[in-house]
Order: C-alpha cells, then sequence, then structure tokens
C-alpha cells in the first residue's frame, strides 16, 4: 500500500471520483480530520450519511453519497486549496466565499474545522482547506 503524503486531497478525490461514477458510497481510511469534515459535509447537505467502522489502523470511514431525485449530482466540483507545500491562510477578515456564497468553504481553524460562515460569525480565521459546491 502506497503511503500518501496528503491524506484531505486523498479523501476528496475519492468523493469526486465516486460522485462521478454514481456510486453510492466511497470508503477511505478514517482520522479525526477526515471525520470532521463529513459532519460539515452533511451538516451543509452535500452528503446523506458517513459513518466510521471501527477496524485495524484506525478503521474505515464511509460515506454515502447524495444525489437529486433524477440522479443529478449534488457535489458538482471538490477543489484542494492549501496543500503541504503551500499552506494558504486566511485572516477573519478575508475569508473566500465559493461561487458567490454558494459553495462552501472548508476551513481549518483554532475552534476546529468549520465552514467559512461559521468562521465569519465565530469571528477567527485559519487555514482555508477545500472547496466543494
Amino acid at each position: 500500500m502506497a503511503v500518501v503524503s496528503d491524506p484531505i486531497a486523498d479523501m476528496l478525490a475519492r468523493i469526486r471520483n465516486a460522485n462521478l461514477a454514481f456510486h453510492e458510497r466511497v470508503e477511505m481510511p478514517a482520522s479525526r480530520v477526515k471525520t470532521e469534515i463529513a459532519r460539515l459535509l452533511k451538516a451543509e447537505g452535500f452528503i446523506k450519511d458517513f459513518e466510521v467502522v471501527a477496524g485495524p489502523r484506525g478503521g474505515v470511514l464511509r460515506i454515502s453519497l447524495k444525489y437529486g431525485q433524477h440522479r443529478e449530482r449534488v457535489i458538482n466540483g471538490v477543489q484542494r486549496v492549501s496543500r503541504p507545500g503551500l499552506r494558504i491562510y486566511t485572516p477573519r477578515n478575508d475569508i473566500p466565499k465559493c461561487l458567490g456564497g454558494l459553495g462552501l468553504v472548508i476551513m481549518s481553524t483554532p475552534k476546529g474545522i468549520m465552514s467559512g460562515r461559521q468562521a465569519q460569525r465565530q469571528r477567527c480565521g485559519g487555514e482555508v482547506m477545500a472547496f466543494v459546491w
């Protein structure tokens, strides 16, 4: 098994690929950060559900993808912003918007992983991890 240098980018790529292939579920190695990102995606309505299945090496994160009534994709795009080679931090006044506020900005702040709107409400900046629309 290969060593993944950016597990968040790997998670987003798995979700993107499964979504493009109209899969019902996608599985990946679980971690606390990935579970928080899945919780945020569920709260914002981008995925149907998620669960962490216990197992060796931390378990497996299983995400159930969500589609529209006529098999329209709910997730139209995913983009990793900050990466290990180039971290992107933003102050609380300059939090970016995805698609003019229609998309989701995933941020890692001192108060935890949250959306860009939540970070603005709580008045804290942090690392811009990804955009989902």
